[in-house]
C-alpha cells in the first residue's frame, strides 16, 4: 500500500510499504478523511511545540517513519476475532491518547489518568496512508448523520469538550475565548451549551470573527482593530470574564500569537476567575506568579480527553448542537494532497483556513 513517511523534518515522501496485518485487539481501516492537526503541522516543519524532542529523536533513529494523522474518519475493513462491538463496514473516529493498560492506574479503573500509553500518529502509525491498523479501545462509531468530513474533526472536538469540562462552568458565567481556530470555535460552542452567559471571542482575522459570530458568540473582537482587554472589561462592568480559554498561543512562525494572548488572558479574567490553557508552546513561558496569587487566579490545564468525551462529541454533532461544517474551509482530493494539507494547516491565516485542511483518501 501507499503511505506517507517522514525522512526528516520537512521531508515527507509517499512510499510503498507493507500492508498492516491485523492482530488481537485491533482493526484494519481505510481512512476516509484525514487532517493534520496544527501541532502536527508545526512538527512537520521542525517548529518547536508539543513532543518536538520525541519526534526529533524518532526521525534521527528510525526514519523513514510513518508519523501523524490522528484526526480522521475511517471505514473498518477487517476486525480481529477478539474485538467486540465493531464490524466490517462501520465508520469510526478515534481518540489519540491511549492508556497503557498495564500500570497501576489502568489496573485500578483509573486509566483516564494514565500518561504512559501510546498516541496514534506519534508512537503508533496514523492515517496518512491507504490503510491503517488501529487499537479497538480507541474507536467510536460514527452516527449516520455525521459526514466523513465532520468525523475527522471529532478528536479535536473531544479535547475541546475536556477543556470546557475542566473549567467547571457555572450557569451564567461570562466566557472569553482567545483564538477562533478549530479548537477555539469548539470551546466557544461547548461553553454556550454548558450554560455560559455572555460569550466574547477574540481573533486577528475577519473571517474567523465572522464564523465565530455565526456559531453563537455574542461579541467577536478583531484584536487588530481594538484593545481586546479594554473591550472585555467594558463588556463585563470593569471586572473581566469569569472564565477565559486561551486557544491562540504558539509559534509566531505558524501565524500563532506567541505568548501575547497568555498575558491578555490574565488581564481579561476577573479576580478569582479561571484561565484554561489550551494552547501548546513548545518552550517554557515566563509568567508573573505573584500576580496570579495576588488576584487569586486559577490557571488550569485540560484533562486528557477520554473515549467517553469522544462518544459525547458524536451525540453533539449528530444532534446539530455543535456545528463543524462551517469551520471546514479546505478539502483536498487524494492521498497525494497530504503535503499541501500540511502547508495550508501550517499557515492558516495565509490561506484563510479555519479548520485544518482535510484530505479525502477514500469515498
Amino acid at each position: 500500500m501507499r503511505a506517507w513517511r517522514f525522512y526528516g523534518f520537512n521531508d515527507l515522501r509517499l512510499d510503498d510499504v507493507p500492508e498492516p496485518q491485523c492482530k488481537p485487539g485491533h482493526v484494519i481501516v481505510e481512512p476516509l478523511h484525514v487532517q493534520p492537526s496544527v501541532t502536527e503541522a508545526q512538527l512537520a516543519f521542525g517548529i518547536r511545540t508539543l513532543a518536538y524532542e520525541k519526534i526529533k529523536r524518532r526521525l534521527e533513529t528510525e526514519a523513514p517513519v510513518q508519523l501523524f494523522g490522528h484526526e480522521f474518519s475511517a471505514r473498518i475493513i477487517e476486525v480481529a476475532p477478539d474485538v467486540v462491538g465493531f464490524a466490517v463496514g462501520d465508520r469510526i473516529a478515534a481518540r489519540a491518547k491511549l492508556p497503557c493498560q498495564t500500570c497501576s492506574l489502568c489496573l485500578t479503573e483509573r486509566s483516564h489518568l494514565c500518561r504512559k500509553g501510546p498516541i496514534i500518529g506519534f508512537q503508533l502509525p496514523g492515517c496518512f496512508s491507504e490503510r491503517a491498523i488501529l487499537p479497538a479501545i480507541a474507536l467510536v462509531k460514527l452516527d449516520d448523520r455525521i459526514s466523513d468530513s465532520e468525523g475527522a474533526c471529532l478528536q479535536s472536538l473531544s479535547d475541546s469538550v475536556a477543556s470546557v469540562e475542566t473549567a467547571d462552568l457555572k450557569i451564567g458565567n461570562s466566557v472569553v475565548v482567545f483564538g477562533q481556530g478549530s479548537m477555539g470555535l469548539e470551546c466557544m460552542q461547548i461553553a454556550r451549551l454548558s450554560g455560559a452567559g455572555q460569550i466574547i471571542t477574540v481573533d486577528v482575522r475577519d473571517e474567523a470573527c465572522a464564523v465565530s459570530r455565526q456559531l453563537g458568540a455574542d461579541h467577536a473582537l478583531n484584536a487588530t482593530q481594538c484593545n481586546p482587554v479594554e473591550v472585555i472589561k467594558d463588556l463585563t462592568d470593569g471586572n473581566g470574564a469569569d472564565v477565559v480559554f486561551e486557544c491562540a498561543g504558539g509559534s509566531p512562525k505558524q501565524g500563532l500569537a506567541g505568548e501575547r494572548t497568555v498575558s491578555q488572558a490574565i488581564d481579561a479574567v476577573r479576580s478569582g476567575g479561571k484561565i484554561v490553557g489550551v494552547s501548546w508552546f513548545g518552550q517554557p513561558l515566563e509568567i508573573d506568579i505573584d500576580l496570579l496569587r495576588e488576584r487569586s487566579l486559577r490557571y488550569l490545564f485540560p484533562d486528557i480527553s477520554t473515549r467517553g468525551h469522544l462518544e459525547h462529541t458524536v451525540h453533539l454533532v449528530a444532534s446539530g448542537r455543535v456545528k463543524l461544517k462551517e469551520t471546514i474551509t479546505h478539502v483536498l482530493e487524494g492521498l497525494e494532497s497530504v503535503p499541501r494539507a500540511f502547508e495550508i494547516t501550517a499557515a492558516k491565516g495565509k490561506f484563510q483556513a479555519i479548520n485544518p485542511a482535510q484530505v479525502v483518501v477514500q469515498r
